[in-house]
């Protein structure tokens, strides 16, 4: 069976491509929904002045609203229907998952199958809709607040322009959150993450134009420049080969008889990924180290007293920084990959069904070998994702190079397209099996 897909692996190719019309389907519904996205990203919110808008967030770019700006693909800086993105999801999915580990109501939900997973969808949904009102008002009330030489952001502010915010970015991120939905079920790809995908790519060119005009007005430099994108690739390409990284352990599965027949004795491995946490620890990093920048920007005296040497040694590129974001990085991948894989449970479904690891008594001592395995190869996927977030981190910082170079962004951007890729190949490679399956019947007929 190994032989035969390797085979089909090996010739599939662009006929194979034109001949799949279920794919095909898939891909311009992915497509045509990725469109409509990109279009709602430049329809503003009403009542705002987005000269003066524009020109106060680029005083403030370089903090928490520059990071989060990248993931709504521009949509934040011009404060547009879509401005809160698909964030409050994702916030409310993390949220729902951490929860899940250390509730056993929860917990018990998840083990409960196909009808534990929409119930727990169902209160992810709500959550969502409960962050998107709290932050779209947030949004509202920082708006009302902003100011530069040329008058107020708002036009008319008061409580029905705070309404009115409220109303349209809760909606556009409900209206984000089914279309993704919709992209999973209908179309190739995971939604969420191919919408923060699309956010980032189409923002890529003018993020190459500026660093490039960067170069033109001698900025930068053109060796600097050279050096950047090499980077760049360099980056693309490590990324590429850890995030395809794992470690397979044995499983064995015991011979047993049935009547005069043998059954059983085959092996197979339990894949341990290199990076189990994926691109949530620098985003949580990030997130947390450039808050108070933020606060203190956006306040008319700096903020607090106690706030300014914080701010100071915590700026991009500081020493400081960097060992807080490297910690922080560490940490949230050992947590996450807590939260998202479980030994203990997966020992006794090894147990349930029979498996065992060559040399490992089942249960308990499988559990402990299994986390034991897991935190030796976190130990090392967390030095990567520290490594690859780190260096474009002080590049971005020193030479005022957009976020779109980051580490983080370049992660989302290589991992959502090895899955989407993987995913078509998996069509493609079932779509040539259906066709053999057909002409294997033919046969048999004609015989």
């Amino acid at each position: 069976m190994a032989s035969v897909a390797e085979q089909l692996a090996a010739n599939i190719n662009f006929s194979a491509f034109s001949k799949a019309t279920e794919l095909k389907k898939r891909i311009w519904f992915t497509l045509g929904a990725l469109v409509i996205y990109r279009l709602g990203t430049y329809i503003p919110l009403p009542g705002i002045d987005p000269f003066v808008l524009d020109e106060v967030f680029r005083q403030h770019s370089s903090g928490v609203l520059g990071m989060f700006d990248m993931f709504t693909g521009g949509a934040l800086g011009r404060m547009t229907i879509f401005a809160l993105n698909i964030m409050p999801y994702i916030s409310a999915s993390i949220i729902m998952q951490l929860m899940t580990s250390v509730s056993p109501t929860l917990d018990a939900l998840k083990k409960e199958g196909e009808a534990g997973r929409k119930k727990i969808n169902q209160y992810t949904r709500m959550g969502t809709v409960l962050l998107a009102l709290a932050q779209s008002y947030g949004i509202a009330v920082g708006i009302e607040g902003m100011t530069s030489s040329a008058g107020s952001a708002v036009m008319d502010p008061g409580l029905f322009f705070r309404l009115q915010v409220v109303i349209t970015l809760t909606g556009g991120t409900i209206f984000l959150m089914w279309l993704g939905e919709q992209i999973t079920a209908r179309g190739i790809g995971n939604g969420i993450s191919l919408i923060i995908f699309a956010g980032i790519v189409a923002n890529l060119p003018s993020a190459l134009v500026r660093t490039l005009e960067l170069g033109r007005t001698g900025a930068l430099s053109t060796i600097l420049i050279v050096a950047i994108l090499l980077i760049v690739i360099i980056t693309v390409t490590v990324l590429v080969f850890f995030e395809r990284a794992q470690r397979r352990l044995v499983v064995q599965y015991p011979k047993r008889q049935v009547g005069n027949k043998m059954f059983g004795g085959d092996s197979s491995h339990l894949p341990l990924k290199l990076n189990s946490a994926g691109v949530i620890p620098p985003i949580f990093a990030s997130s947390l180290l450039l808050l108070p920048l933020t606060v203190a920007s956006f306040s008319a005296q700096g903020g607090p007293e106690w706030l300014q040497p914080i701010t100071q040694y915590l700026a991009h590129g500081q020493p400081l920084y960097i060992a807080f974001y490297v910690a922080l990085i560490v940490f949230f991948t050992f947590f996450y990959t807590a939260v998202v894989f479980n030994p203990v449970d997966t020992a006794d479904n090894l147990k349930k069904y029979g498996g065992f690891i060559p040399g490992i008594r089942p249960g308990k001592n499988t559990a402990e070998y299994i986390n034991y395995v897991l935190t030796r190869i976190t130990v090392l996927g967390a030095a990567y994702v520290a490594a690859v977030c780190v260096l474009p981190e002080i590049l971005i910082s020193q030479y005022a190079i957009p976020f779109y170079f980051g580490g983080t962004s370049l992660m989302i951007v290589v991992n959502v397209t090895m899955d989407t890729v993987a995913q078509i190949h998996s069509h493609m490679l079932a779509h040539q099996y259906e066709g053999l399956i057909k002409k294997a019947k033919l046969k048999g007929r004609r015989g």
